[in-house]
């Protein structure tokens, strides 16, 4: 696979000839090539085409049979904390409190005294007994040195005695334990303990670490999830700063708090957001009891945690369909759903249907939904940002989803197919640090959904993971190898290309050409998924191994 460069004609943006591979385009199923002038794509087509494009490019590369696709879009991620997790204490993985204690004690030797630490990924669902270390077993493992720890979900966490007593008057909030994971108002306080904990060097090697994982992947764009309960202003602005200033994928901002009016508006963007959404919590999470139910949970005596009812979701819906900002929440069970549902209907009385329904307002994870919720999802025109790969993590018969809710209720989760067929916009994202960065697994964990009726196709679900990200934050003309789309591509290495269904009535993967379908690589579970061998932001190279 070779490249070849000619010098540019000054005042002409630089052009770049892409030939021999296989290009991914909904404006032509068999195109070899593609065309870049600048920041944009300029032509797809054939190789004939292309030899009279050759002379006069800047760069021609020859694909040697590689495949270009738009790059992919992460609609929910914090980056901070997966840059944090990706450097430093990951504790994914852990199959027992023992191993986790030996992950800190080892993590805790090789840093130097005094500074916090913070750590990601325990999950005591598992583990013998269902129980996470001990505060005694953690202050031991730790050194007795500040320890922040969040659980897979970053919905509760575990925090040494050090750090607690950081927080003055933390036994007396919500969520408090004298022993065990802290969640609600107790995990708030200590999560911004720890933040603060953070250095701007350390933050920003962190958010650097994130977009470098991000970019190696083929991902162009990262949907950022901030808010007061899950970082901090400061994160945000130095994130978005620093994602304009360096190479790498660009990063959409939102922050999750409430809106009633123009000044909570105006304040949003001026933190450099472009809607009052991510994480603006309705509820918390299933694996740590705190996603709002409509009845108890099939391990628990309680239905989880309600955090806004119906009457806040319509007043901040309302001021920023007014303000024209893109409102979301975060909401995963059935009754939060149901909240966010009624209150957008609410919204759409009072400002008008047609304009809610333009800002294309976003419900994150919409994991239980009832057939009404995907009603109501499609007539609001509200965009579902869902991650695929919870489902292969925590979904099955036995997995932590069917502990949590009982194997029939688990079974409704995730309803990807349903929310498809009603037209529901779909967003795919990873939530990292909860699940890793990885677009090709969350396209397999869509297309082989762990309850086969929610399965989709490979083909709905990589539209979901590249245009569908650009659609939820309000662009339709982006996240397709098109003429006149942003040039955001990436290359790939990969096996032979395939069309591959999700329903066994009918052939489950097709070659055939005369189909004029695009192919994509086959994601059958257990193969390997493509290595990416460049990633292109803005006709920017932001990732490169392609003449290794």
């Amino acid at each position: 696979m070779t490249d070849s460069s000619t010098s540019t004609t000054p005042g002409r943006p630089r052009t770049v000839l892409l030939r021999r591979g296989e290009v991914h385009s909904p404006a032509d199923p068999f195109a070899t090539a593609m065309a870049v002038e600048g920041d944009r794509i300029a032509w797809v087509g054939s190789e004939g085409a292309a030899d009279s494009l050759a002379a006069t490019a800047d760069e021609v590369i020859d694909l040697d049979g590689a495949l270009v696709t738009p790059a992919f879009t992460d609609a929910h991620v914090h980056a901070t904390a997966t840059g944090l997790a990706l450097t430093g204490l990951d504790l994914t993985g852990s199959a027992t409190p023992g191993e986790a204690l030996t992950r800190i004690r080892e993590y805790v030797a090789g840093r130097p005294a005094g500074a916090a630490l913070l750590g990601h990924g325990w999950d005591a669902s598992g583990w013998p007994g269902g129980r996470p270390p001990t505060r005694a077993e953690l202050d031991e493992a730790a050194g007795h040195r500040p320890l922040y720890l969040t659980r897979v979900d970053a919905h509760s966490a575990l925090a040494t005695t050090a750090l607690l007593d950081l927080v003055p008057g933390i036994t007396g909030l919500p969520g408090y334990r004298a022993d065990g994971a802290l969640t609600g108002d107790a995990h708030h306080a200590v999560r911004h303990a720890a933040d603060a904990a953070l250095t701007d060097a350390q933050r920003a090697d962190a958010q650097r670490a994130t977009l470098r994982r991000a970019a190696a992947l083929g991902i162009g764009t990262l949907h950022e999830c901030a808010g007061p309960d899950i970082s901090s202003e400061d994160d945000l602005r130095g994130l978005l700063a620093l994602a304009a200033a360096e190479p790498g994928p660009r990063v959409v901002g939102y922050w999750g708090e409430l809106v009633t009016g123009a000044k909570d508006a105006a304040r949003v963007r001026d933190l450099g957001a472009i809607g009052a959404g991510g994480d603006f919590f309705a509820d918390g999470s299933l694996g740590s009891h705190t996603a709002h139910l409509h009845a108890p949970y099939h391990d628990a005596d309680h239905t989880g945690t309600a955090h806004l009812d119906a009457d806040t979701v319509a007043a901040h819906v309302a001021a920023c369909t007014e303000a024209g900002l893109q409102a979301g929440f975060h909401a995963i069970g059935d009754a939060a759903i149901g909240s966010v549902a009624q209150g957008v209907r609410a919204a759409a009385e009072q400002v008008g249907l047609t304009r809610v329904r333009a800002m294309r307002h976003r419900v994150e994870h919409a994991m239980l939904l009832t057939a009404g919720h995907i009603d109501a999802f499609a007539e609001l025109a509200l965009t579902a940002s869902v991650q695929p790969a919870f489902d292969a993590a925590w979904g099955g018969e036995s997995g932590m989803y069917a502990q949590r809710l009982g194997a029939d209720r688990a079974r409704t989760l995730n309803p990807y197919a349903a929310l498809l067929r009603a037209g529901v916009p779909l967003a795919l994202g990873s939530d990292a640090p909860v699940t890793p960065l990885d677009p090709w697994g969350t396209l397999r964990a869509a297309a082989f959904h762990r309850t086969p009726g929610h399965r989709i196709s490979v083909r709905a679900a990589f539209t979901a993971h590249t245009r569908g990200g650009w659609r939820a934050i309000g662009r339709d003309d982006a996240g397709a190898l098109v003429p006149g789309a942003p040039a955001d591509y990436a290359l790939w290495s990969t096996g032979e290309l395939i069309v591959q269904t999700p329903d066994d009535r009918i052939a489950r993967w097709s070659t055939d050409p005369r189909a004029a379908t695009p192919g994509l690589p086959d994601l059958t579970p257990g193969g390997p998924t493509p290595e990416c061998l460049r990633t292109v932001v803005a006709g920017r190279t932001v990732y490169d191994r392609l003449n290794e």
